[in-house]
């Protein structure tokens, strides 16, 4: 890898393309492949600027979203190693896209460290050569792809036969990949699908080569030690290798928030770090029997790395991640939102999110999936939200349906954003008699989910001027309460040299240490909890919020060990033990019942 970072998905449509701007220069980053829509539309975008001739597959096609799916990835991958040909064949000279490419790598890159000794270099035929060198040593960033594996809609035909199991929605985007010319990885999120994983098993991509190689490789992002091994071995049973553990703090990160039982980033990674051998080593013990069972003998143990993502800041807090928990890359998603030559974020939303504050960005129940969702509250999906329910029309007319989930009043699910939905759900609420308190409380509750599939797309459509007539231009946007603390645009350039500490973007700026913000969010996240349950409070769900609580005690005493460890390493002073302790306090005053 020529970088010590990733750009995980930020949204649908933010970083649907993101690879076309950045793959080039070396650095890795993730597509969405959950709305086939966006994808058909920005492969179209795509196509044309690149003076190609666009062939559409219609949603009636046969096999249609995994042959979408394809094609965009497809015509992703052939950009990408056209722009990746153009630049290695540029001469090193200042101003050169070859010559980023090697100014933008981290000072630790062999490479880097190549090329800056090629420029001490008199010309002549011995620059060349080692010039030469350096070029085929140079490496396109990984283009891997994501799915949520619970967003696995059933799909039926125009007379309500069902599909099948091969045709659900998140089968259908894993076969699109599968069958695409990409060699990278496809990254599962939000927990286990075994039918999904099952599914992966019929595929020999996933399995090694003679040389121990993977043609597609399989990325776990997880929020704990417990759930990774259990989903690994599930994979590993079936001769399936999880090539990388992506490990993202479960409230302090962007997107869907997936919070643990009060689990720490910190204590979780130090598990990672203490057991990581011992995982590795039973879990190729599972791989090599499986692999054996089918006829397929690999005595090499394969690589399985580990990255971090979630809340990480500066290049202090990035380093030490990487040096005290010997981990191979770190994700940084949400600040990217504001670097407008790698993400689509339209202009409105973009000054909205330079000039935001901390009490902007908030943990929602927005999302029709039922988990938490980090939202910001300016923007224009919101607006239209409060619009709609002023106008007595709550809810948002459901066009792609990918998020589907709920059947209280239909035969086939329908989605909890939806007016029919909203619309069904508030007259059984109002024919319960309720106190008018209660009523209101339970209505907000269901007229606080949005419609993503629409939102999470329109920036790109608007960026791009794609947008269609009759289509809503209101943006949903879900960055981590992390981006609040960066207050301007930036450049990729700005940004890069910022993670590996060239430069401080927040050399002015007040700001938590990740830890600490994570500690504070999960505070907040008991405190509202208890309030939920204050009155009608079960035996059960008071054995939760106690181990909870507990958890978090243990997580304080983890980083008060660690912060004294690792004075030499972060400038940990007086004041964030000081934050510890006050937090310690606040957890201390928190009655759990």
């Amino acid at each position: 890898m020529s970088h010590t970072f990733h750009i995980p998905v930020l949204g649908l449509g933010y970083s649907v393309d993101t690879p076309l701007k950045v793959a080039r220069y070396g650095i890795s980053s993730v597509i969405s492949i959950v709305d086939d829509e966006l994808i058909e539309r920005m492969r179209e975008y795509h196509t044309l600027n690149s003076d190609k001739t666009f062939i559409p597959i219609s949603k009636s096609a046969p096999d249609a979203r995994a042959n979408r799916i394809k094609a965009y990835l497809n015509l992703v991958h052939e950009l990408v190693n056209q722009q990746f040909e153009q630049l290695s064949n540029q001469l090193f000279e200042p101003g050169t896209d070859i010559t980023r490419y090697f100014e933008l790598l981290p000072d630790s890159s062999q490479l880097k460290q190549g090329y800056e000794l090629m420029l001490e270099y008199p010309d002549g035929e011995r620059k060349q050569i080692f010039q030469n060198i350096l070029r085929k040593k140079m490496t396109v960033g990984a283009i891997d792809v994501n799915i949520m594996s619970k967003v696995d809609k059933m799909n039926f035909d125009a007379d309500g036969n069902y599909l099948g199991d091969e045709n659900t929605d998140a089968l259908a985007a894993l076969r699109g990949f599968v069958n695409s010319s990409l060699h990278s990885s496809i990254i599962l999120s939000a927990g286990m699908n075994p039918r999904l994983y099952s599914y992966l098993e019929t595929f020999d991509e996933f399995l090694p080569d003679k040389e121990g190689n993977f043609p597609k490789r399989i990325i776990l992002k997880v929020s704990d030690f417990r759930s990774a091994f259990i989903q690994a071995k599930f994979l590993a049973k079936k001769g399936l290798w999880v090539s990388e553990f992506r490990v993202e703090s479960g409230l302090n990160c962007g997107g869907h928030a997936f919070a643990t039982e009060g689990f720490l980033l910190g204590p979780i990674l130090e598990e990672f770090k203490q057991k990581r051998a011992e995982m590795t080593a039973e879990l190729f013990e599972l791989y090599n029997a499986a692999l054996n069972q089918k006829g397929i003998n690999n005595a090499i143990v394969p690589q399985q790395r580990l990255s971090v993502q979630g809340g990480i800041g500066t290049a202090e807090e990035n380093n030490f991640l990487m040096e005290h928990y010997r981990l191979d890359a770190t994700g940084w998603g949400s600040p990217f939102l504001l670097v407008p030559e790698t993400t689509n974020v339209d202009e409105q939303t973009l000054m909205q999110l330079a000039n935001s504050s901390i009490a902007d960005f908030y943990v929602s129940n927005a999302s029709p999936l039922g988990i938490l969702f980090n939202n910001f509250r300016p923007n224009s999906m919101e607006q239209l939200r409060l619009k709609r329910i002023q106008m007595n029309r709550p809810g948002s007319p459901c066009t792609k349906k990918y998020l589907v989930t709920n059947t209280e009043f239909t035969e086939q699910p329908i989605c909890t954003a939806s007016r029919e939905y909203q619309n069904l759900k508030i007259k059984q609420l109002q024919s319960l008699n309720l106190p008018e308190d209660e009523l209101r409380q339970q209505v907000d509750s269901v007229t606080e989910k949005i419609c993503l599939c629409e939102g999470l797309c329109t920036s790109a459509y608007t960026k791009y001027e794609i947008l269609k007539s009759k289509e809503a231009s209101a943006v949903a946007v879900c960055p981590g309460p992390n981006l609040a603390y960066f207050n301007r645009l930036y450049t990729l350039d700005e940004m890069v040299k910022h993670i590996y500490g060239k430069l401080n973007l927040l050399e002015k700026v007040q700001r938590p240490n990740m830890f600490i913000k994570e500690l504070e969010l999960y505070i907040d996240y008991l405190q509202t909890d208890v309030k939920t349950h204050l009155i009608n409070i079960t035996d059960k769900k008071k054995k939760q919020l106690d181990k909870f609580k507990a958890q978090l005690y243990e997580g304080i005493g983890y980083y008060k060990q660690l912060f004294h460890l690792s004075a030499t390493a972060l400038t940990f002073n007086m004041n964030l033990l000081n934050e510890l302790s006050n937090f310690e306090d606040k957890l201390n005053n928190l009655l759990t019942y």
